[in-house]
């Protein structure tokens, strides 16, 4: 575990409010070959990319299996610290979590609070801080510090009141930082005015999710993220860039 230990360390003192690490968001070994190459010093896997790239629905629609298998290939092909997007668990419990990312070779991860595989229900507040904690704990058992990126789909599935929405997304985060969290994911795309709130009440680094075609680095710095990824973007670019290409010879 000395090796895993030594990327979770890594992983973590990138993560500094204004200056963040961004982070690709790769899918295969190929993908996190070619971002390593491009000089960025950490990866994160994506389970929408990732399940896309094997034929899979996003949603936990890749069994732990496939998905340790997919990433232990990433991990083997690449130098730098790798997180991974683990949904919101797989239905295992935070220690099975925890052992499947390091058998993985990964020393990060996100855990959201929709819960796929009960029907896409969200979690409470308490019940997705109680989840962190469990992953807080397992970790500091395997003697790694995994590094948990807390992320809440409050945002993104629009729950609660709009007047609201911001105030309610802050107290689900800060109980995830009490349990354990070392970043968070109020997923979105935020305006400056909104993350800057956002970084400015939370205790703990930012992600921020970016395009990387169009999006702006630097009002994230300014807005004070501490980590920024790209969710499935970059495949769609590529996607839509290959469509183009390909239409030319269908």
């Amino acid at each position: 575990m000395t090796e895993l230990a030594a990327l979770a360390d890594r992983l973590l003192a990138l993560h500094r409010p204004g200056d963040p690490v961004v982070l690709p968001t790769c899918w295969d070994a190929w993908s996190a070959r070619l971002a390593e190459s491009a000089g960025f010093s950490a990866l994160t896997v994506g389970s929408h990319p990732m399940a896309d790239s094997i034929g899979r629905p996003d949603g936990e629609g890749m069994g732990i299996d496939e998905v340790v298998a997919r990433v232990r290939q990433i991990t083997e092909a690449v130098s730098v610290p790798v997180s991974v997007d683990l949904e919101a668990g797989y239905g295992l419990s935070p220690a099975g979590l925890v052992d499947q990312l390091l058998t993985a070779g990964a020393v990060g991860l996100n855990i959201e609070d929709t819960v796929h595989s009960d029907g896409g229900r969200l979690r409470t507040a308490e019940e997705h801080a109680e989840y962190v904690a469990g992953l807080r704990a397992a970790a500091e058992r395997a003697g790694v510090h995994v590094v948990i990126n807390a992320r809440t789909d409050w945002f993104k599935g629009k729950h609660g009141d709009e007047a609201t929405r911001v105030d309610d997304a802050i107290a689900r985060m800060r109980l995830c930082a009490e349990a354990g969290a070392d970043s968070l994911y109020p997923v979105a795309f935020h305006d400056e005015a909104t993350l800057t709130r956002l970084c400015a009440e939370l205790p703990l680094p930012v992600n921020a999710i970016a395009k990387p075609d169009d999006g702006d680095l630097a009002m994230l710095r300014r807005a004070g993220a501490g980590r920024i990824s790209f969710g499935p973007t970059w495949q769609m670019g590529l996607a839509a860039v290959s469509k183009e290409w390909l239409a030319r010879w269908a």
